[in-house]
């Protein structure tokens, strides 16, 4: 009887050490993403009373940061686990999460483009959710004040769309500086100046304002797009192959 035995039954120290190289960085980034979500949340107070996490009533930034530093922390540690193990289930793990997440980016991209008016109103809703809860949460106020600062907008489709926040809205009995007003951020000039009159606040909603950036943006949003894929798809190819050599070592003996 024969037995077939390759010419090499080492596993490649290349791609182990590359695989490694590749993971740790995901794994430093994981921990960084975790650690600043943590934090966030501690300058919040969160952390002494989680029940605040319930009581928000728009989008928390933190929960993205928290996720994606999961996420990628839980990537990293099977990517490296699974170099310097040589453990083939941790790097299959990684293999078919990266593959699972790219296939959901490209569903994405591709639903984006054939459902634009769904996802044009998807965002409206959920700008004008976070309008409602722009007081209640101090990262969700600074990251719709750098929004509409960078992109020189006001709302969702008008400025009158802080109505619908208690604080900005006219409607109300309390006398704060801000009713019938907007965030400053909303302000062409000097805020100390006046935040009612719309000769000295953007008009444009931003919403209308992204649908002008993208055009005149779309091969930045296309290379970043295609430089993720490339990361993942030598994410995959690593350890694909390191799987390949170790099964080839395995079989050997």
């Amino acid at each position: 009887m024969y037995y077939y035995r390759y010419d090499s039954t080492e596993v490649s120290c290349c791609y182990k050490y590359l695989m490694f190289s590749y993971n740790i960085i995901f794994w430093l980034a994981g921990v960084a993403f975790i650690a600043v979500g943590f934090w966030a949340w501690s300058e919040k107070g969160v952390l002494l009373d989680l029940t605040q996490v319930t009581r928000l009533h728009g989008f928390d930034p933190v929960w993205l940061v928290l996720v994606v530093g999961g996420v990628t922390f839980i990537l990293g540690f099977a990517g490296c686990v699974g170099a310097l193990r040589e453990n083939i289930c941790l790097l299959k793990f990684f293999s078919g999460v990266i593959g699972f997440i790219f296939v959901l980016e490209l569903t994405a991209a591709v639903l984006a483009v054939v459902f634009q008016s769904q996802v044009r109103e998807w965002i409206n809703d959920f700008f004008l959710a976070s309008v409602k809860g722009y007081r209640d949460d101090i990262d969700l106020q600074n990251l719709i004040d750098s929004l509409q600062r960078m992109n020189h907008c006001c709302g969702a489709q008008e400025p009158n769309d802080w109505d619908l926040n208690v604080y900005f809205s006219c409607n109300g009995t309390h006398l704060r500086r801000e009713k019938c007003g907007v965030p400053f951020s909303c302000c062409i000039t000097d805020p100390a100046v006046s935040v009612r009159l719309t000769d000295h606040i953007y008009t444009k909603g931003c919403i209308a304002a992204l649908e002008d950036w993208l055009p005149g943006n779309l091969y930045t949003v296309a290379i970043v797009f295609i430089v993720i894929s490339l990361l993942q798809m030598v994410g995959i190819y690593l350890a694909r192959t390191l799987i390949s050599d170790i099964e080839k070592v395995n079989f050997s003996y």
